[in-house]
């Protein structure tokens, strides 16, 4: 990756809502590489822009990380990705789910949730809709209206990450 793209990336992370023409000015590049340059990582997919929103300002209460294994039956794994295909788009609070390893799981989903009794629901429903499938080992609750979140989720910590590399 060329330089002035990650520096590009690393800004647009940090604030996606200034003009090429001040990205420029302070990249010390001109106004029209930066908009080509921008253009071609938007069409890459490298860039996508999301807000970072105050979930707990939104009525989350909680977020939680579920941990699962898919079962040792095999069944058609065409199926198998439509199922979660399905469920993953009737639940737009599940902002993650992906296979991976650890904990003695190899599947995880990240959700919030309003309440106690709407993680509870979204619980059953996965034990529910998935059995002979997948069987959840495990669930960590994150409280939002915590005293204690030391780092709220956001992608600018990615940024000084990025940048910090670009710059050794």
């Amino acid at each position: 990756m060329k330089d002035i793209e990650l520096k590009l990336i690393c800004e647009l992370i940090r604030n996606s809502r200034r003009s090429d023409r001040q990205l420029a000015k302070l990249m010390g590049a001109s106004q029209p590489t930066i908009t080509r340059t921008r253009t071609r990582l938007e069409k890459e997919g490298l860039i996508e822009y999301n807000g970072s929103p105050n979930l707990r300002k939104l009525g989350f209460e909680l977020m939680s990380i579920t941990f699962g294994n898919r079962s040792k039956q095999e069944p058609d794994a065409k199926l198998r990705v439509q199922k979660a295909q399905d469920f993953v788009a009737e639940r737009p609070n599940l902002i993650f789910a992906s296979t991976g390893i650890g904990l003695d799981s190899d599947r995880v989903s990240i959700a919030v949730h309003k309440n106690y009794s709407d993680y509870s629901e979204y619980l059953n429903k996965i034990k529910q809709e998935w059995t002979g499938l997948m069987t959840v080992t495990g669930s960590f609750i994150i409280s939002l209206s915590s005293d204690n979140i030391i780092r709220p989720i956001s992608m600018k910590y990615l940024a000084e990450c990025l940048c910090k590399e670009e710059s050794q």
